[in-house]
């Protein structure tokens, strides 16, 4: 008994283990099934990513093949494109004065050029270049004992001009009464530049040079009916120094200035210094007797001393460049002078050298000056630039004028020409003043809220 209950505990013992040992085997063959299907799920992962890179991969290279095709399209487009016949070149030169005086003012100034895919047709007519005129001196500044040299090269060029007029007194007795003034010499030959008050209902004129030698055979050869502005011709005269032309465009407030000039009619070539305290300036000037008055715009305030006598002398830079021509004092405060920028002349004086008269070249229109109170007055989308506009029932545009032949309207907002800024380089009839009678010149132009450009070809002014 005792063998048999050995045996069968034996024998459960063996079963359990095979039991167990069927149970390990079992286990283990899951691991493995398990195993594999990890297996088969990454490497399918693997597959469908290599797949999705090729693809990528054949895109990319597709696009790129695109791309380069259409370029090559491109270029042989362009190289079978007519080639556009070269712009005839102009000759650069100077031209023509224009002014423009403030609200309802008259802005006799002209101008013309557009750009050729504009619907007008006076736009194919090429624009007037002007002739840079060398280096732009108003970069410059004084330094020790340069004010000296400055003075030394353009004394020369200054002259004394004493003027004659027969007046009637109280008593209806006719007498003679004189004047003094200044000019510039602006040409070796003998035109002289002044200011029109300078000269104006003189019966005889003469020009003093600063070594004191006098010419008295002088004539008036032209005057501006809009700016006070006069040119003289000394005749029969050669040789003498004139003086350089700079650019009234590009100056600066605070860049440093002198003025020369007959001091009180007596102190002839004074020399005073200061800066530029403003740029813009309108006023209205009377003569010391007060009867005449003359309303003058975009002016040069000065705080170098401008005397009586001063009148029509160059206003120069550190470069001994003119950039502006002394014109007026205040009387009722010190060291605030005015002086006509000198960009507004080189029209008339282009004239005159090129035809031996001149008059000035206007556009035909009246407009409001633009500033920031303008523009919000009038509710304009600018706050520089020339309003054309008129408060009377009569159109801003004079009928028959270079504006209108232009196809200049009421109400369009001109803010350049040929470029430069109306208002940053200067008014709209300084800009103007550079060109002559002839010469076309592009308006930038807003019109209804777009931006166009006009040509104008510059009539002269007349007041017949």
């Amino acid at each position: 008994m005792a063998n048999k209950k050995e045996e069968i505990k034996e024998a459960e013992v063996v079963e359990a283990e095979v039991v167990k040992a069927e149970e390990k085997a079992k286990e283990a063959e899951k691991t493995e099934e398990k195993v594999e299907e990890k297996t088969e799920k990454t490497e399918k992962a693997e597959k469908v990513e290599q797949a999705e890179e090729t693809e990528k991969a054949e895109k990319a290279e597709k696009t790129e093949k695109a791309e380069k095709a259409e370029k090559v399209e491109k270029v042989a487009a362009k190289r079978e494109e007519p080639k556009k016949a070269p712009r005839e070149k102009k000759p650069m030169n100077l031209a023509a004065v224009a002014v423009g005086i403030s609200c309802a003012a008259m802005v006799l100034s002209g101008t013309s050029a557009v750009f050729s895919y504009l619907a007008y047709d006076k736009a194919s007519t090429p624009i007037t270049i002007l002739n840079g005129g060398g280096v732009d001196g108003n970069t410059a500044s004084f330094v020790e004992g340069t004010v000296a040299d400055v003075v030394e090269k353009v004394s020369e060029s200054v002259v004394s001009i004493v003027t004659s007029a027969t007046a009637t007194s109280y008593f209806g007795q006719n007498y003679t009464s004189s004047a003094a003034g200044t000019g510039i010499i602006v040409t070796s030959d003998g035109y002289i530049l002044t200011n029109k008050h300078v000269i104006d209902g003189a019966t005889k004129i003469s020009v003093v040079l600063d070594n004191g030698k006098t010419y008295d055979d002088v004539e008036v050869a032209a005057v501006d009916p809009l700016n006070d502005v006069a040119f003289l011709k000394i005749k029969d005269v050669s040789g003498l120094t004139a003086v350089t032309l700079g650019d009234s465009k590009t100056i600066s407030v605070g860049q440093q200035v002198i003025a020369i000039g007959n001091a009180l009619g007596q102190y002839q070539n004074s020399v005073t210094s200061g800066i530029i305290s403003g740029t813009g300036r309108s006023l209205t000037a009377t003569d010391s007797s007060g009867t005449m008055s003359e309303r003058l715009s975009d002016m040069i305030q000065t705080d170098a001393a401008i005397n009586s006598g001063n009148s029509g002398g160059p206003l120069v830079n550190a470069a001994g460049q003119v950039i502006g021509i002394n014109t007026a004092t205040s009387s009722s405060a010190d060291n605030v002078g005015f002086a006509i920028p000198i960009s507004s002349v080189k029209g008339m004086l282009q004239q005159l050298i090129e035809e031996g008269e001149a008059k000035r070249a206007y556009l035909g229109v009246y407009l409001v000056d633009i500033t920031s109170d303008t523009a919000k007055s009038y509710n304009l989308p600018v706050t520089q630039g020339a309003y054309v506009y008129s408060p009377s029932m009569y159109s801003a545009v004079v009928s028959g004028g270079p504006a209108d032949k232009a196809g200049i309207k009421d109400k369009d907002i001109i803010t350049a020409v040929n470029g430069q800024k109306v208002g940053v380089a200067g008014s709209l009839s300084s800009l103007i003043g550079e060109y002559k009678p002839g010469d076309t010149v592009q308006l930038t132009v807003i019109r209804e809220g777009k931006e166009i450009a006009v040509n104008v070809v510059l009539d002269g002014y007349s007041e017949e």
